[in-house]
């Protein structure tokens, strides 16, 4: 095991103008991996993701998840004073990470030009509904919306029903992977460029509903190429057989991924079905899904006669692709999750009388064998305000008190 968790962003500092999930979570992924990041929040109330999902206290676990191992600051960004501010944390920045409509920056006085003549190398991460550009740039949206609009929302459910939502914010969390890459990718040419990068080049302009549409896999092009509507199959994957959930005596339900060609024959020997991994019709995967009612029906005649361990432990041992279908709970007791340090331990206030022992997810990927260490959960509102005005701008106390027109610990401008 290492002595000293790998850091490879330590040195680089970002400044999180970001609420919500989908800028947070980019913020999130270049904290885990050593950057310095500062969030910026408005007063007395902050990041509205501190009332998401509160069950008690003061600050949900949403919060403290998606904001680790990052720094608090609560700033006034619609006072010239909170505006002056934030262009003098810019240029002691590499990055300014932010989700706010299209031209709010710009109105604020913060728009990239003014960014630049803070910093001419600074970083700019904007993540917004649609885009910096086009027609709908201007509109407001969340990631449900942009999982509609760009095709996820479709394909989830069951066919004779209405589509459905995952059960997580999905869109916003995956627009939060593709700014914290855009990010690290324009500090990399930053790095290794001789000449300064233009500044077109430094901003990074992610859309949710764009990001949706990137993972959305062959769904354009089939439709281009052949006519293809895909439309929704519930369990099932469209074109791919036989993969699903299925039924077993205990009342659970397990996910069967046995669709690969050198799987199925052994896959049907082990559910005493050898009749078809023999049929030449079921050969390949186009025979399979043209069958997939007689398959799936055949499956689940055989995992519901066996309990949810019993039918994993036969599958295993016959290198069937298979999985139980976790709760929360299963997931904080799984031996696998475990051993890579996936669910990290910390004390944690949720309102009752005493501290809580809470379990956060690991940080991915995984270097040096397993999770690196969390270093922080969400911090409360304001934490590190006079921490970061004193470091990162040099501020002396007085000036601190004399720019926040207070001297507690939580400070605003």
């Amino acid at each position: 095991m290492r002595n000293e968790p790998v850091r490879p962003l330590a040195g680089i500092r970002v400044l999180e103008l970001g609420n919500y999930i989908a800028a947070p979570t980019a913020g999130r992924m270049l904290a885990d991996f050593g950057a310095e990041v500062i969030k910026v929040e408005r007063p007395v109330t902050g990041d509205e993701l501190r009332r998401w999902r509160l069950y008690d206290g003061e600050t949900s676990m949403l919060y403290r998840t998606v904001n680790r191992n990052k720094k608090s600051i609560v700033v006034d960004l619609r006072t010239e004073a909170g505006r002056a501010l934030i262009l003098d944390l810019v240029r002691e920045c590499d990055v300014l990470l932010e989700n706010f409509r299209p031209g709010t920056l710009e109105r604020w006085g913060l728009g990239p030009e003014a960014l630049q003549e803070a910093n001419p190398d600074v970083v700019i991460t904007r993540i917004s509904a649609y885009g910096q550009t086009g027609p709908r740039a201007a509109r407001p949206g969340f990631a449900a919306v942009a999982e509609a609009v760009g095709g996820l929302r479709e394909l989830i459910g069951d066919p004779d029903r209405p589509p459905v939502r995952t059960g997580i914010s999905i869109g916003d969390s995956i627009a939060g992977i593709y700014a914290a890459f855009g990010t690290v990718m324009a500090l990399f040419q930053r790095a290794r460029s001789d000449a300064p990068v233009p500044l077109a080049e430094r901003i990074i302009d992610v859309a949710l509903n764009e990001s949706i549409l990137s993972v959305m896999e062959s769904l354009v092009p089939d439709y281009l190429a052949y006519g293809v509507k895909r439309e929704r199959v519930g369990g099932r994957m469209e074109g791919i057989a036989p993969s699903n959930a299925y039924p077993c005596g205990d009342g659970a339900s397990i996910i069967i991924a046995g669709n690969g060609d050198a799987i199925f024959q052994r896959y049907m020997e082990t559910i005493g079905r050898p009749d078809l991994g023999a049929d030449p019709d079921l050969r390949d995967n186009a025979g399979r899904w043209a069958r997939r009612d007689e398959l799936d029906a055949a499956i689940a005649g055989w995992t519901i006669r066996h309990t949810r361990d019993e039918a994993l432990e036969i599958l295993d041992a016959a290198g069937v692709p298979s999985g139980p279908i976790y709760t929360a709970a299963d997931i904080c007791a799984d031996e696998q999750y475990a051993a890579r340090n996936m669910i990290q331990r910390f004390e944690v206030d949720t309102g009752a009388a005493e501290p809580a022992t809470v379990g956060f997810p690991g940080i991915v990927p995984v270097i040096g064998e397993a999770s690196l260490p969390i270093r922080t959960i969400g911090p409360d509102l304001g934490a590190h305000t006079r921490e970061v005005l004193a470091t990162v701008l040099r501020l002396t106390d007085d000036e601190i008190d004399a720019v926040t027109g207070t001297s507690e610990t939580e400070v605003t401008v």
